[in-house]
């Protein structure tokens, strides 16, 4: 092991390789309360949640031991992450604004690093397809032509017990190119036990739909979920005889990595990822131990292994090149997440009444804040590089007469930007975007109309500025330009952008605790960053004592009846979740704080099986 892994692990023994084992059996695993003193002693990770056909052959004893000695390795290092999350976040509530670092400035000074040359499989960046890994979605997705796959368990997955685990069986079947739309398996999409189904309209998401499976299937990149999210149907047991839930993020990358790394480097791929809700530089290289230890646990060179990183927080933005920095030899480029970094704005500075921002629909890519941060990560990356991926088009094509109106000039105004290529939802867009990012589209057409989907009509006047011709100036103009909301912050809200973040937020959550984490609404595919930005509106709407376009304060009053006059006119069927989803609106937006994530408080208290809490309890 490299200095850096060593330090970490203190007396523990490295992960054997897998690769000097002999293929193990799929070996099924028995809940806790059935297994041995020496089968728990051994994996030190102990399932908490049922068991169920399928789930075998992912949860095996080696399996387990390999994501038990990542937690080993890493577990008090990701809470030491967590810890200084808080703490910056804290800094900017006393009125400290984010900004370069002074300290790291010789990385983003040094003209001459770049990260590592482009991995196979990757070479094409066009376009790539995000979509969920249960059954159907993966077979469309896998049959969509796009170049890439974003196998996503993170904002479009909910992440219930069933989910998690069929994802990576289907995630398993997939790299074997044994997953198709319509072939017998785990389809994934459920609830717990007492919360199966849902009746909430998804207007073909459910519905198999023929796509032409291309000759070559798209390379797989899959996306974990967050470092904040715990997976609590799995127990960490440390030396001492602590208990832990097991870190979401670790089970992910893990399992993932244990079951398939060899089959893609014998496919001519390799193990690649997308990590999620980044904040900080320490976490890419957090991240990047992770993968060195794993590469020698699996006895694969190190650099097999890449990632991508989502630029979706205000704080990352600000570290985007030092990140890259930190995963120079794992690195696979940037990306935006456009929903998320607006919720990012809204969050880390929802104590400053400068930082108001009005309706959803208000915030476009043309917003000033919004083109100093795309310009930015695009420069970072053309300095170094490293491949760089525009933002989500979520629109879902009615009919194709009308598929390209809202679309093109979203990914045109990207292409002339500098963005390499773009990602989509629906594989309908997947053409359309290839067309736009192989130069058949022009540079005159983005000028001309280069906003998102319902984001304004086009991008924003730039004033011209001198250019400070030191680095320092350069950065100091740049961070001006990166929190100046100046130019959206005067609109005031309105009622209907108010009762349309209400409804979203219930349909979302509605559907969340139903097992699905992606819903078709208003004509776009909405995920939890969707969901995240409403209940954030709302939150910092009241807390400022906002006022609407037609002169009324928001207060927890109007939102509470706005809120309750919207649940009556739902048509509400047996297996729906909706007063469920009322009371995660209330607490996620009606508090005197803000909670971090929409999702965090209500998956403990929904998706954790009963069993498990039972268990945890006694």
């Amino acid at each position: 092991m490299s200095a850096t892994i060593t330090e970490q692990t203190t007396d523990h023994q490295s992960p054997r390789s897998a690769a000097a084992q002999p293929a193990a059996a799929p070996t099924a695993v028995r809940p806790v309360a059935e297994q041995s003193a020496s089968e728990q002693a051994r994996t030190a990770l102990r399932i908490l949640g049922p068991m169920e056909p399928g789930y075998d052959s992912i949860l095996t004893p080696d399996a387990l031991d390999f994501v038990a000695e990542l937690h080993r390795l890493f577990y008090a290092s990701r809470r030491e992450v967590m810890a200084h999350r808080e703490s910056r976040r804290a800094a900017i509530d006393r009125g400290r604004m984010p900004g370069f670092k002074p300290e790291t400035a010789g990385i983003r000074h040094d003209p001459e690093w770049t990260i590592a040359p482009t991995a196979p499989g990757l070479e094409d960046r066009r376009v790539e397809i995000v979509a969920p890994a249960c059954q159907a979605e993966a077979a469309r997705a896998l049959g969509s032509g796009a170049p890439v796959w974003i196998a996503d368990l993170e904002d479009t997955m909910s992440p219930s017990w069933h989910n998690v685990v069929t994802a990576q069986v289907n995630l398993h079947r997939a790299v074997r190119g044994d997953l198709q739309a319509g072939t017998p398996g785990l389809a994934g999409h459920r609830g717990t036990e007492r919360r199966a189904g849902t009746s909430f309209p998804t207007s073909g998401l459910g519905q198999e739909t023929a796509y032409a499976r291309p000759q070559q299937a798209p390379t797989i990149m899959l996306r974990p979920r967050g470092l904040h999210l715990p997976e609590r149907h799995l127990e960490w047991v440390d030396e001492h005889g602590t208990r832990f839930a097991a870190s979401a993020t670790l089970v992910d990358l893990g399992l993932y990595l244990f079951h398939n790394a060899h089959e893609l480097i014998a496919a001519g791929r390799g193990p690649y990822f997308c990590l999620p809700k980044l904040e900080a530089a320490r976490e890419a290289a957090w991240f990047n131990g992770v993968f060195v230890a794993a590469q020698e646990a699996l006895d694969i060179p190190v650099g097999t292994i890449r990632a991508g990183v989502i630029v979706e927080t205000v704080t990352a933005a600000f570290q985007a090149e030092e990140i890259l920095y930190e995963l120079r030899e794992h690195s696979a480029g940037l990306s935006t997440g456009r929903w998320d970094y607006i919720f990012s704005m809204i969050r880390e500075f929802r104590n400053y009444r400068e930082f108001i921002l009005p309706d959803r629909d208000a915030i476009g890519p043309e917003a000033r804040f919004m083109r100093a941060f795309l310009r930015h990560i695009v420069d970072v990356c053309h300095r170094r590089g490293a491949p760089v991926l525009g933002g989500m088009s979520t629109y879902v094509p009615g009919h194709k007469s009308s598929e390209g109106l809202a679309v093109r000039p979203d990914k045109e105004a990207e292409r002339a930007l500098g963005f390499d290529g773009t990602w989509v939802s629906h594989p309908a867009l997947v053409p359309l975007a290839r067309h736009v990012f192989s130069g058949a589209g022009t540079g005159a057409e983005a000028a001309a109309g280069g906003a998102a989907e319902g984001t304004g009509s086009g991008p924003h006047p730039e004033h011209p500025r001198p250019t400070p011709t030191t680095p320092e100036g350069r950065e100091t103009q740049l961070r001006r330009a990166l929190l100046d909301v100046s130019d959206i912050a005067a609109v005031h809200p309105t009622e209907a952008g108010l009762r349309a973040d209400i409804r979203l937020v219930l349909h979302y959550v509605n559907a969340w605790l139903s097992g699905r984490g992606m819903i078709e609404w208003d004509g776009q595919h909405q995920d939890a960053s969707c969901a995240e930005i409403c209940r954030a509106h709302i939150w910092q709407w009241i807390r400022h004592s906002v006022t609407l376009a037609d002169g009324r304060p928001v207060t927890r009053e109007l939102v509470a009846r706005c809120a309750a006059e919207e649940l009556a006119v739902i048509v509400q069927h047996p297996a729906d979740h909706y007063p469920d989803a009322a009371e995660v609106l209330a607490a996620a937006a009606l508090g005197d704080t803000m909670p971090g994530f929409l999702t965090t408080e209500a998956y403990e208290d929904f998706l954790v099986d009963w069993r498990v809490k039972r268990e945890q309890a006694a």
